[in-house]
């Protein structure tokens, strides 16, 4: 060894041999990792300025709100996996072990401050993401608007029946009081227009659209006018899913289900049982045909002229503990 030491390994030197620091790469790290935070979460766009990941496209005045949630919830998640992965990064490379320093580091066995930020910043993350979901859930299952129409969604195995509860023939005498197959839904959910006398549409698994080939029945909708969707069921649990609508909910037999809206794309779009409810379930299927107001209005005369007039049972009493909590429809 030299008696100077100069043969002996060095680190890093900067201007005149004076060793250089990591600290201004330490202080800036974590500012850009939290100014990469704030573009990600931040900025003021729609949702239709992010991708849609892996969501069809909306084809409802409500499924923007959907939407706009999923990809919310996908942002949150890619700024929380940068913000682990930097913070991972920057322990492997500041914090290896030196190549001139042997001994081990001090050991720490307590750390309050890290401790409290992994445990608060969690709560934080869920309690944002509850209050999101929470506030444009309330406004996607609102249903306090009277509808502009009513359809009873019927499921069964192993196909699907839709009770267009309508006036069809425009007398708003004809009938007086509930249909005896739609007794079993409680009035409040229904909200049964004068006159609605009805038409229906059933289909069985080996039903086919007409003018697409598509399996199952047809369910027509008017663009641009609300639909109250009433879901019953008369056997097991299935669920409603119309895909493009981004929304689905359960038929379930005994309780009476309700869902609001407004169809704004024209098209002829799929629709499936999303409830694992058999051998069959897999053959579930329909189709949603979205038409203007006055093709909606001529589809309901030729249901009737065709005989297809008023309801299909809309399901099994409600009984237990579910007839509690229903008000009384007669």
């Amino acid at each position: 060894m030299s008696p100077n030491g100069s043969d002996l390994p060095h680190g890093p030197t900067g201007v005149g041999g004076t060793p250089t620091s990591r600290r201004p790469v330490r202080r800036w790290l974590p500012r850009a990792l939290a100014a990469g935070l704030v573009l990600a979460t931040a900025t003021g766009c729609s949702y239709k300025d992010y991708p849609r990941l892996g969501l069809p496209s909306p084809a409802t005045e409500e499924a923007p709100r959907i939407l706009a949630l999923w990809q919310g919830s996908w942002a949150a998640a890619l700024a929380t996996g940068v913000l682990v992965w930097g913070l991972i990064l920057w322990s492997v490379i500041f914090h290896r072990r030196s190549r001139t320093k042997v001994e081990v580091p001090p050991q720490t066995r307590y750390n309050m401050p890290l401790e409290a930020l992994y445990t608060i910043v969690p709560i934080l993350v869920v309690a944002v993401l509850f209050y999101f979901t929470a506030r444009d859930e309330s406004k996607i299952l609102d249903t306090s608007k009277k509808p502009q129409h009513v359809i009873n969604v019927v499921g069964f195995q192993w196909s699907w029946g839709f009770n267009y509860v309508e006036n069809v023939d425009g007398n708003p005498a004809t009938p007086v009081g509930v249909p005896p197959n739609l007794r079993e839904i409680p009035a409040n959910k229904l909200d049964l227009p004068p006159g609605a006398e009805g038409v229906y549409e059933v289909g069985t698994p080996a039903s086919k659209n007409p003018e697409t080939g598509l399996p199952g029945p047809t369910l027509w909708l008017p663009e641009g006018q609300s639909v109250r969707f009433v879901l019953t069921s008369r056997d097991v649990i299935h669920s409603f899913w119309i895909i493009p609508f981004l929304m689905k909910m359960d038929v379930i037999p005994g309780h009476t289900n309700v869902f609001q809206v407004t169809p704004d794309k024209l098209g002829i779009f799929k629709g499936k049982c999303a409830e694992l409810c058999g051998q069959d379930h897999s053959r579930m299927l329909f189709n949603v045909k979205v038409v203007t107001p006055a093709q909606y209005q001529q589809h309901l005369k030729d249901l009737a002229r065709a005989g297809q007039t008023g309801y299909i049972p809309a399901g099994i009493p409600t009984t237990g503990n579910a007839k509690n909590s229903e008000p009384k429809t007669t």
